[in-house]
């Protein structure tokens, strides 16, 4: 075991360490633990894969009275799956330590969310507004809150979540501690963090040597934008794939899955215009295999931990370097390979190969040949 577990944090977190057989920390969470579990304020960029929720979640579960009936620590997360997905995290480590969690967001039944305060839960994630709407209607008492979390803090900072969570974070106690994780820290967001916290410390970790890195290809294939969904057909077809497809609006999204659903393709959709029940039977759909192709926007996919994505496509080409970096560390994740394809113009093209020098790494033309990827000179 890890001797910074072992040595700083309470036996029921050790238990589950063990249980799931974990190993060394990884270098956030070396980095991270011991400055949570002194109470300075936190800024942290990661990249992907790297265990970052582990690194803010368990020194916060180590700080918490069980005996208190009052909610102690708030996570706060920009979609629905993540907070869902955080929760499960709080349920798993938190087991035999009479921590309580409960989780709020939008679109969900207020009646049904108001019944989970009743059992006074001492841990809570929740997407901004949901949760900045419950706190004005007094039914959350954040006087007792001793630390807040930004999960995936950059998306919490634009210049529309903003507002809400820096009122959000004033609702709690004065002397509260604000930590923010991101796999990208741009200098507006950073900025921005430092205004809400006091004196934080800044972790950057660029590349976790601890973590096996998995073999993870880049390659790209031209076609004129309307010819890209009979490539999409072409990548379900693969042997094995589990492939999780970017596009960039939900009417796009939409329209790609009935294009690919004529053709007898099922595929699971993501995006933030779906009610829970629908957003969480997609994701266990592809988890579970029952379809082996998630079309996703950006926002509805962000921090999502699904394993063994053997494929990330992106049909609708990344914006910038940073989104095409926070796709592809979808697949690729603690060791296990992975391939990245790029749908591109030929204006798209040039983009693409400026992204991959800024990135380091190498990104290769690739044509379908019989049902096979092939390069083309194999095809000659």
């Amino acid at each position: 075991m890890s001797e910074l577990i072992q040595d700083k944090l309470k036996g029921f977190i050790q238990d589950v360490w063990k249980k799931e057989q974990f190993g060394m920390a990884t270098q956030v969470q070396e980095s991270a633990i011991p400055l949570i579990l002194d109470g300075k304020d936190v800024i942290a960029e990661s990249p992907t894969g790297t265990g970052k929720t582990l690194a803010y979640l368990l020194p916060v579960l180590n700080q918490i009275d069980p005996d208190k009936r009052a909610i102690q620590a708030v996570v706060l997360a920009s979609s629905q799956e993540l907070v869902m997905q955080i929760l499960q995290e709080i349920q798993k480590w938190s087991e035999a330590s009479g921590i309580r969690s409960a989780s709020f967001i939008g679109g969900a039944n207020v009646k049904r969310q108001l019944e989970k305060l009743k059992k006074h839960p001492h841990i809570i994630a929740g997407t901004p507004g949901r949760l900045y709407e419950l706190i004005k209607q007094k039914k959350i008492k954040m006087h007792e809150v001793k630390t807040i979390v930004l999960d995936e803090g950059d998306q919490l900072l634009t210049h529309e979540h903003l507002p809400t969570v820096q009122n959000i974070i004033r609702s709690a106690l004065a002397e509260r501690q604000v930590v923010l994780f991101s796999a990208t820290l741009s200098a507006y967001v950073e900025k921005e963090a430092k205004d809400l916290m006091r004196e934080p410390e800044v972790i950057r970790i660029e590349k976790d040597e601890t973590i096996a890195a998995g073999n993870v290809e880049h390659i790209y294939f031209t076609a004129e934008q309307r010819e890209k969904i009979k490539l999409l057909e072409k990548v379900s077809r693969l042997p094995d794939v589990k492939a999780l497809v970017f596009i960039k609006d939900i009417g796009s999204l939409t329209v790609a899955s009935e294009k690919l659903a004529f053709d007898g393709i099922d595929t699971a959709i993501l995006h933030s215009d779906l009610n829970k029940d629908k957003r969480k039977n997609a994701l266990k759909d592809f988890r579970t295999g029952k379809v082996n192709m998630l079309l996703a926007t950006d926002v509805a996919a962000r921090g999502l931990d699904i394993k063994g994505v053997t494929h990330v496509v992106h049909l609708d080409f990344p914006k910038d370097l940073e989104q095409y970096v926070h796709r592809s560390g979808r697949t690729g994740r603690f060791g296990a390979d992975g391939i990245v394809i790029s749908l591109v113009t030929d204006r798209e093209e040039r983009e693409l190969k400026k992204y991959a020098r800024e990135f380091g790494v190498e990104v290769n033309r690739k044509m379908f040949f019989k049902g096979d990827i092939v390069s083309p000179e194999d095809r000659r």
